[in-house]
């Protein structure tokens, strides 16, 4: 018999009713039994009345105590190169680091972060193009057969795993309002592209142009000679100079308005904008 274990519902939208997470929503829609508890440890007598083989996880957002872990093995799926980027945003940090392949994991969870013996590991390449998005795709094309394997496995009995290594770990922090800050007097061109993407499509990336803070969405590199903390409009595209090159915008947004083509936002303005810093 299955079960499903969510987040309670959380007030959301502009009028603040109570919304159930994607995960319980599609438990109703399925009519599976659904538990909702405000603590992951009030499961606990519903999981162990239930007596699973295996239970599967992801992005759960709690803290599981060690009474519910030694019900069965709990097999969560992330989206890294375990044991690097151990944490809350193995993608985002690895766009950041200009990693050129990452993985996805089925591990057991373990008490420690991320830490678990891994059931199953799979890398595969980051293209220069790929954003947040993109890399997340992926992850879930490979990962959830994975998964669904390591789950038929531990019903039959014959799940096993290997413990992950014990060098090259690295942490994914949970991404700051810091991260999501380009400074010209401080990034280079490469190091700013990446932050771009990995911040796509769900934060941006923030800079102030002419004294605005303006989401920053998509980028390219571009040859313009232009000095650190210098905009300057190129026919209908906008160049920014940073410490290491430049880089030509390509999609931004200003403070309460939608995401626009450079060239669309451009012609929305009175005068162009001149100098780039790094917001407050």
């Amino acid at each position: 018999m299955p079960l499903v274990l969510s987040q309670p519902d959380r007030p959301a939208g502009r009028n603040r009713r109570p919304t159930p997470p994607p995960v319980a929503a599609l438990a109703q829609e399925l009519g599976l039994p659904l538990v909702q508890p405000e603590r992951a440890i009030d499961a606990h007598d519903a999981l162990a009345r239930l007596g699973p083989a295996a239970i599967a996880i992801c992005a759960y957002g709690q803290i599981l105590p060690p009474e519910l872990l030694q019900i069965a093995p709990w097999l969560n799926l992330h989206p890294s190169l375990l044991p690097r980027w151990r944490g809350a945003a193995p993608i985002e940090r690895a766009l950041m680091a200009g990693d050129a392949e990452t993985g996805v994991a089925v591990m057991r969870t373990d008490v420690e972060l991320d830490a678990g013996p891994l059931v199953s590991i799979e890398p595969f390449g980051i293209d220069p193009d790929d954003d947040a998005g993109a890399v997340e795709r992926h992850a879930l094309e490979r990962g959830v057969p994975a998964l669904v394997l390591a789950l038929a496995e531990a019903a039959a009995g014959t799940l096993d795993w290997v413990p992950q290594a014990s060098d090259g770990v690295t942490y994914a922090a949970k991404l700051e309002r810091a991260d999501r800050l380009i400074d010209p007097l401080a990034d280079g061109a490469c190091e700013t592209a990446n932050r771009v993407r990995a911040l796509r499509p769900r934060l941006g990336a923030l800079l102030n142009l002419d004294g605005e803070t303006t989401v920053i969405w998509r980028v390219a590199p571009t040859a313009e000679p232009l000095a650190p903390g210098e905009a300057r409009v190129v026919g209908d595209s906008l160049a920014i100079g940073l410490w290491g090159g430049s880089l030509r915008v390509e999609e931004l947004q200003s403070p309460g308005k939608r995401p626009l083509p450079v060239a669309d936002w451009l012609r929305g303005r009175r005068t162009p904008p001149t100098a780039c810093t790094k917001p407050a």
